[in-house]
């Protein structure tokens, strides 16, 4: 099985290889990862073994599960994990964004960005929501933008947003920035302290199982009131049981959502092993077969929308060939009419060949 390294070291490379085999195993040609990836056998034993033992009567603490988690996602994000929120959604964290900002506030986003990053924005009516051309995000920045909202590469296409131009502009005009990471995060080098705000699913490039997402925060908590704070937010958890809560948790766990443990019992180990891999070396994998594909494409005769840098390639016109491909083990997405195929760190280079073939015939 070849991975797709090119003038790695032969030992890493082994490393690599030899981790993912022992991880996956699919049945057919999965290229779907930026709907959902697939789980490590590690993660599917932790969740058998969490499932069994509250059958039996035997639950395991899997609220170390969630501090597992969260650790280590702030290590992928570079940040403190007292920084660091443990939810289910983005699309909670992007409304209580929203319900933080004044009456009359300006949001910036991008036009035709995923749902759950935009629409808590709009269904606040009194606020102004803007939406511009992804690539002219940051020069649109303007005084009186109080929030920049993106994702860090758009679902429907692959694109990724520029960020640094993005954080610079908001740091000009005094506008805060929110990430949404979840096309993201597990191949990007993702720097959670350039935002103020990064949000991410995990069932995604994080290869956890759905039920997992998590929000960063600045060290001030960002002028976010726990809106939904329950007995997880307290200071003292077990202590915040009944009435109102006396001590809010001091980091960003005051924004926990009451956690989906099973799913956290899982999402530890799929995190471990993200970190056991390491995202350069996932990012460089990822990126070569997308290249190959796109090399493949031009072969063909078809432009793909320009994404480079990204791992996400989106084929306009050829959405209608989904069903045909799926016919033939080979797992895509039709997003907007276009075919769009994620490559990740459990495909290889015969991935990319067997998708071309199809395609070709």
């Amino acid at each position: 099985m070849d991975y797709g390294f090119r003038g790695a070291h032969s030992g890493s490379m082994e490393t690599f290889e030899s981790l993912v085999r022992a991880e996956f195993a699919p049945k057919n040609t999965y290229l779907n990862t930026a709907s959902t990836g697939l789980l490590p056998d590690r993660t599917v034993t932790a969740l058998r073994i969490a499932v069994e033992a509250a059958a039996a009567g035997r639950p395991t603490d899997m609220f170390a599960d969630v501090e597992a988690s969260r650790a280590s996602f702030a290590r992928l994000a570079k940040v403190p994990g007292r920084r660091v929120a443990a939810g289910a959604s983005v699309a909670v964290y992007s409304g209580l964004i929203a319900a933080s900002l004044p009456e009359g506030a300006e949001v910036l986003t991008a036009e035709h960005d995923f749902s759950s990053v935009v629409n808590p924005f709009h269904v606040r009516s009194d606020l102004k929501v803007r939406a511009v051309p992804l690539e002219r995000l940051a020069e649109s920045v303007r005084p009186g933008t109080a929030l920049v909202a993106v994702s860090a590469a758009q679902s429907a296409d692959g694109r990724v947003a520029d960020l640094p131009a993005i954080r610079e502009a908001a740091r000009e005009h005094g506008a805060r920035t929110y990430v949404d990471a979840s096309q993201a995060a597990g191949w990007l080098d993702l720097d959670a302290d350039a935002h103020d705000y990064t949000a991410c699913v995990a069932f995604k490039w994080l290869v956890c199982p759905r039920g997992v997402a998590f929000l960063v925060v600045p060290e001030d908590l960002g002028g976010l009131t726990p809106l939904f704070a329950g007995w997880v937010a307290g200071e003292h958890p077990w202590d915040a049981c009944y009435g109102p809560i006396d001590e809010l948790a001091h980091s960003a766990r005051r924004f926990d959502e009451s956690p989906a443990l099973f799913s956290y019992a899982g999402a530890r180990r799929s995190l471990e092993l993200l970190e056991e891999l390491g995202v350069d070396a996932v990012r460089a994998h990822d990126l070569a077969l997308a290249d190959r594909f796109r090399a493949g494409l031009a072969s063909l005769g078809h432009e793909p929308v320009p994404s480079p840098g990204s791992p996400i390639v989106s084929v306009p016109g050829l959405g209608r060939r989904q069903g045909e491909l799926s016919s033939a083990g080979v797992e895509v997405s039709d997003r907007a009419g276009n075919l769009r195929a994620a490559f990740h760190l459990y495909n290889t280079l015969a991935d990319v060949d067997r998708l071309l073939d199809v395609l070709s015939a």
